[in-house]
Formats: structure tokens, C-alpha cells, sequence
């Protein structure tokens, strides 16, 4: 993938500039704007581990941008790249968007500096045990302080040994299973997590298409069925965003791409197929089926599209290559894919973007929910599914009790229970429904705001400032 030139601003000062626009458009005294603006702390953490008979050094931290609610919520990633400063940057997105989507999370974020696909599994298992218990140590995970969840380079598996960790070092604690999100669920996980943000994404979409405001101002017209669509990144959200939107909304996903290399076919791509091929192969080269392998595959973020999807990387869009897009839309399924000096150019270009601090929320949205399920130590539909399929029955004899027949296909529809599946994709879809709503009536009815983003940064500002305020911070 092509970098961005040096001149461009990092993806901390990128969200920081961001804010500054969005505060210029609230009544907030410059001293609790700074404050709300900047991390409140970070810590960074050393330690050795014996891998194969050696030493070696690791380094990580977690950040805490801001503890208005609490617990402080983000996810663990494990990247060759990441830094403090990119990790302060997430755990400060991570703030705006908890409250912009009404989660009750302050901002968090951790990173450790690894490349995990040099190690093997039980190498990764005591790499993570030792950052979880350095990070325990500082109180930087607990479930009523500060609660991780997976992202980049992590997963399940790591989520697991993290709680298993944490279990082993606070035994006494009840709600040792709500010290972290995305677990599996046979260690109280909850359904739909793994598909969680790619989901939301979908739903965001979804909500945007249902708005034809919005449509008409990205050039675009009807639904989602036939938009041409390309993925940039086919990990664990790229590929459920384009799954779906493919098999349930009758999306055209014409182009997929990875650091090294990418497909592209018009008549559109089987995702299915391809990620499958992805995961086996390491990469899309060699695909026997359709699609034209591209090598170079930045060359595909230019390509004619109605949507284009970034969900890997941050600054992927930037000022180098911002006047080459020609997508309607860019769905920014990633943190930071977009740099504040690209969206000026995009902007000018009549680019539509749908912004990071809205349209990846789904993870932390269904990460509430297990986190939820966890301290209430219940399943949920336990206590209303086999009621809820009682009254449905009651319903459809009351109905064939008038002479008319319920078709038995209907009739099994109607009467099934919800699942936690159902429950946890319904709260979903409500989340994101109603913060889109919020975000396109500020920006339709506030003349000095001028993009989406900007909107939903002034929303998410607006409530942290009022938690603080009326948590008495000042009168």
C-alpha cells in the first residue's frame, strides 16, 4: 500500500483538528474544551518474556482519554506499527463515539508493539498473558475501571486469555467475565460480536440509503441493491460488511484489496469465495476464480465506484492520492482511514464521507451489550423467549379461531422466540438508526457545519460536556 507523504498530519492531530472544527460550533469554555480535547493519561509498559529459549523485550500502553463514564472502553491491537501516539488518538475516537451512539464508556485504547504473525500460539499466549498482567497490575482492566475488547491483531482467542488472566489474579471478583469483551461466548462472549462491526456498518448504510436527502447529495439514487462497491481490507470487518451487504442487500462488490494485492471484476465478486481463498493463501494471488489480480492494489482505492469501503488501515485516503478518488461515497469502516487534509479534498470533489466515529461503532455497541450480559450473569431471551412464543401462538389461534388459515411457514416465523442473536442485532440496528438521524439533523439545520463528521464530533463533544458539568466539575 502507497503511504502518505510526509507533509501530511499524523492520524492524533488529524482527530484533534476534527474536535477544533466541531468546538467551534458549541458554546464550551475553552478550559473544559482542552480538557475533554486531551488524553487524560497513558501508560506504557516493558517487559521481557522467554520465547524459544531467548528473551525479548515488548512494549505497550494503554490510554485513557477520558473517564466521564465509566468503565473506560477499547480495544487491545497487536501491529508492527502502532505507537503511543496512534494509540491516544483511537482512545480519543473511542470517547466521541461512545457517546455519540449513547454507550456508556469513557475512551480507551491499548496497542503492543508485535507482529503477531512472527510468533506461534502458545509464544502469543504468554506475550499476552504478561501484557494482561501488567495491565492489571495499574488497574487498566477491570470491569468497572476500564475493559478491553479486541481489535487489530487480536481476537477471541486473546480476549479469552486476557479474562483467564485476570480471573487468576482477582479471584474473588463475580464479575471477572465483564473485564473484557469479544470473548468467546462459551466464556460469556455474546452472540454476533465477531460480526459486530461489520454489521454496524451495514446498518449504518442502510439508515443513510433510507434518507433520500442524503442520497441525492453523494450523486446517488434508490437503495443499496446494484451499488458498486470496493473493500478495501477483507480481515474480520471488511469481510462481514461486504458479506452482508452482498447476500443481504444485493451489493455488487467489484473490487477487494490487501496490502499485497487486490481483485477486481465489474460484473462483481463471490466474497465468500474469495476471503476463504484470502485466508488459505495469505493473500488474493493465484484466485482461480473470477477477478483480476492487481498487484498493486492502492491503484483499486481510484477506481470507479458508488461506495468505497476502507476497513483496515488509517490515512489509506490521503493527499496524495485524495484527487484520484472517484467513489460517491467512502464508508470509513476503520478508525482514521481518511486524513483531515484528504476529506478537504474530497470534500471540495463532492465526496460524501460517512465518518469513522459513527459508522464503526457497531463493535463497541455489541460490546456494551456482553458487557451487559456479564454483570447481569443472564442470557439474553432466557426469561422471554418461550412467553414471547406463547402469545405468538395465542395470536394465531385467535386468528384461525375467525375461519382464517395462517400459513404453516408464517405461522413458524411468527411464533419463533427471540434468540440473543435477534435481540443483540435488533439493539444494533436501533443504535444505529437513531444516532444517523441525529447526526443528518444537526447537519441539515446547523450552517456552520459542513460535513458529516463534523456533526457527529459535535454531538459526541456536546454530551461529554454535559456529563462533566453535571457531574458538577463546574457550576
Amino acid at each position: 500500500m502507497t503511504l502518505p507523504p510526509d507533509n501530511e498530519v499524523s492520524f492524533k492531530d488529524s482527530v484533534n483538528l476534527s474536535f477544533d472544527l466541531a468546538r467551534a460550533t458549541l458554546e464550551i469554555p475553552d478550559g473544559m474544551a482542552q480538557y475533554i480535547r486531551n488524553v487524560n493519561n497513558v501508560y506504557q509498559v516493558r517487559f521481557p518474556v522467554k520465547i524459544n529459549g531467548k528473551i525479548e523485550t515488548f512494549i505497550g500502553w494503554r490510554a485513557v482519554h477520558s473517564d466521564h463514564k465509566l468503565p473506560a472502553k477499547g480495544g487491545i491491537r497487536f501491529a508492527p506499527q502502532v505507537n503511543q501516539n496512534e494509540v491516544e488518538a483511537l482512545a480519543a475516537l473511542m470517547s466521541y463515539k461512545c457517546a455519540l451512539v449513547d454507550v456508556p464508556f469513557g475512551g480507551s485504547k491499548g496497542g503492543l508493539l508485535i507482529d503477531p504473525r512472527k510468533y506461534d500460539r502458545e509464544s502469543m499466549e504468554k506475550i499476552t498473558r504478561r501484557f494482561a498482567f501488567e495491565l492489571i497490575q495499574k488497574d487498566y482492566i477491570g470491569s468497572g475501571t476500564n475493559v478491553p475488547a479486541p481489535d487489530m491483531g487480536t481476537g477471541q482467542r486473546e480476549m479469552a486469555w486476557i479474562a483467564s488472566t485476570y480471573n487468576s489474579y482477582r479471584p474473588g471478583d463475580i464479575n471477572h467475565l465483564a473485564c473484557v469483551t469479544g470473548k468467546p461466548v462459551s466464556m460469556g462472549g455474546i452472540q454476533g460480536r465477531v460480526e459486530a462491526t461489520g454489521r454496524g456498518v451495514v446498518f449504518g448504510l442502510r439508515e443513510f440509503f433510507r434518507t433520500p436527502g442524503d442520497v441525492e447529495k453523494a450523486g446517488l439514487d434508490g437503495g443499496l441493491e446494484g451499488k458498486k462497491i470496493i473493500v478495501q481490507g477483507l480481515g474480520n470487518v471488511g469481510y462481514y460488511t461486504a458479506k452482508i451487504l452482498q447476500e443481504e442487500d444485493g451489493a455488487k462488490i467489484i473490487g477487494v484489496l490487501e496490502y499485497n494485492g487486490g481483485l477486481m471484476d465489474p460484473n462483481g465478486l463471490n466474497v465468500e469465495e474469495v476471503y476463504r481463498y484470502k485466508v488459505d493463501n495469505q493473500g488474493f494471488e493465484g484466485y482461480p476464480g473470477n477477478g483480476e489480480f492487481v498487484p498493486d492494489s492502492s491503484v483499486l482505492l481510484e477506481e470507479e465506484c458508488d461506495i468505497l469501503i476502507p476497513a483496515a488501515m488509517e490515512a489509506v485516503i490521503n493527499q496524495e492520492n485524495a484527487g484520484r478518488i472517484q467513489a460517491k461515497i467512502i464508508a470509513e469502516a476503520a478508525n482514521g482511514p481518511v486524513t483531515f487534509a484528504a476529506e478537504a479534498i474530497l470534500q471540495e470533489k463532492g465526496v460524501v464521507s460517512i465518518p469513522d466515529v459513527y459508522l464503526n461503532a457497531g463493535g463497541v455497541t455489541v460490546s456494551y451489550f456482553e458487557w451487559i450480559k456479564n454483570l447481569s450473569h443472564i442470557r439474553f431471551g432466557r426469561m422471554q423467549k418461550r412467553y414471547d412464543e406463547g402469545k405468538s401462538e395465542k395470536l394465531i389461534q385467535a386468528i384461525e379461531g375467525t375461519g382464517h388459515k395462517v400459513p404453516q411457514a408464517l405461522k413458524e416465523q411468527i411464533c419463533r422466540g427471540s434468540e440473543e442473536i435477534d435481540l443483540v442485532r435488533s439493539g444494533l440496528d436501533d443504535t444505529m438508526r437513531q444516532a444517523w438521524q441525529d447526526i443528518r439533523e444537526r447537519f441539515w439545520t446547523n450552517d456552520s457545519i459542513h460535513s458529516y463528521r463534523i456533526a457527529a464530533m459535535s454531538i459526541a463533544i456536546e454530551k461529554i460536556h454535559n456529563s462533566y458539568r453535571t457531574m458538577g466539575v463546574y457550576p
